[in-house]
């Protein structure tokens, strides 16, 4: 997802963070060609990621520097710019420099990137992926809690919601979407769970706005929507309430009238959507694993590059105390590879806000 700053979502920045971030980008090893990943002593990595400053891309940074640590690795991050020309001008270098394994954390266009991940398919330099995943050429693994599915589970708590504030009846009405970009393979997945659950309702009318992942589309699509419709919206659905949410909260307010009376959900939290929640804005949010993704991430680039057994198709991955467990290994329907697919919590309907399991809680030091 385009998950950008405060000029595009209005997040709270990492200051701490990010300064770490800075160091991280100044740590380039010299460029060299081939035979640079026989010479240098440990292993590099390299990871890209969307935008440095937003929670959850700074979650995934700070759990594959730490995995990174654990196993003797140098772990290098570029910021693509969500921009599809620069992601393969980083991929281009990391492959000079010699990198022993290739980290994915999102990009907007994943077709245009293929082209990079085929590159590195052909040096042999394993690839996995989370957030999104390339759409195209040989990935590893993309580690995802199931977007389609998790977006379903949102929905069904949405229309749930509905109707239980209209006495028991789901009404006929109109619901906002507030989406993504168009291009992202994240917005069409949300969508389609999203409409898996409200097509069985045809007397709820969707209309869509494109939020842009930031919350100033995010305000603005909402504003127009309910100036257009009415009385006649029934609910707002925002497909990452972290990054659009605050924005949909704030163009209801301003239009007079009380979030929590539109059942707002989605996927993704965050520290935005913990807040959101604790203010009851919003009915919950299904809360999308950023740090146990970005952790085992780096331990399969590891495990591909020195040859030690990964998980197979078919296999069930359990961590008793994990709140991503249990997480089934299935093939991939964008690339050639294998999808790890995480479970997620519904907050605060499954979850309380306050878990300590969640990463937002987690990792609340840097927020």
């Amino acid at each position: 997802m385009n998950r950008t700053g405060m000029k595009r979502s209005g997040r709270v920045r990492c200051t701490g963070l990010l300064v770490a971030v800075v160091l991280l980008f100044t740590a380039v090893m010299p460029a060299t060609a081939g035979g640079a990943r026989q010479q240098q002593q440990g292993m590099t990595f390299g990871m890209v990621i969307k935008y440095p400053g937003t929670p959850y891309i700074e979650a995934f940074i700070y759990a594959a520097q730490a995995a990174a640590e654990e196993v003797g690795a140098t772990l290098i991050v570029r910021d693509g710019e969500g921009d599809a020309q620069t992601i393969m001008n980083h991929i281009d270098t990391f492959i000079l420099q010699g990198i022993n394994g290739f980290l994915m954390a999102g990009a907007v266009d994943q077709r245009a990137i293929v082209p990079g991940i085929i590159a590195l398919n052909n040096e042999g330099i394993p690839v996995v992926a989370i957030d999104t995943s390339p759409e195209g050429g040989q990935v590893d693994f993309f580690i995802t809690a199931d977007v389609e599915a998790q977006s379903a589970r949102a929905a069904e708590a949405f229309v749930e919601d509905i109707r239980s504030r209209h006495n028991g009846t789901v009404p006929s009405g109109v619901v906002i979407e507030i989406t993504g970009d168009v291009r992202d393979m994240y917005t069409r997945t949300a969508s389609a769970g999203f409409m898996s659950v409200l097509n069985r309702y045809p007397q709820l009318r969707v209309v869509q706005g494109d939020g842009q992942w930031n919350n100033i589309d995010a305000h603005d699509r909402t504003s127009d929507l309910l100036t257009r419709h009415g009385n006649d919206v029934v609910g707002i659905y925002v497909q990452t309430p972290d990054i659009m949410g605050p924005g949909v909260v704030e163009a209801v307010r301003g239009a007079g009238l009380n979030p929590r009376n539109f059942s707002i959900t989605g996927t993704w939290m965050g520290p935005e959507g913990q807040e959101l929640i604790r203010n009851n804005d919003v009915l919950g949010i299904v809360a999308m694993p950023a740090y146990a993704p970005a952790r085992m991430a780096i331990d399969l680039l590891h495990k591909l590059a020195t040859g030690q057994p990964v998980p197979q198709e078919g296999d069930v991955l359990t961590d008793a105390q994990a709140l991503w467990s249990p997480a089934r290994v299935v093939p991939s329907p964008w690339a050639d590879g294998l999808v790890i697919e995480m479970q997620a919590p519904i907050v605060p309907l499954e979850v309380s806000v306050d878990d300590p399991r969640l990463w937002e809680n987690r990792l609340r030091h840097l927020w």
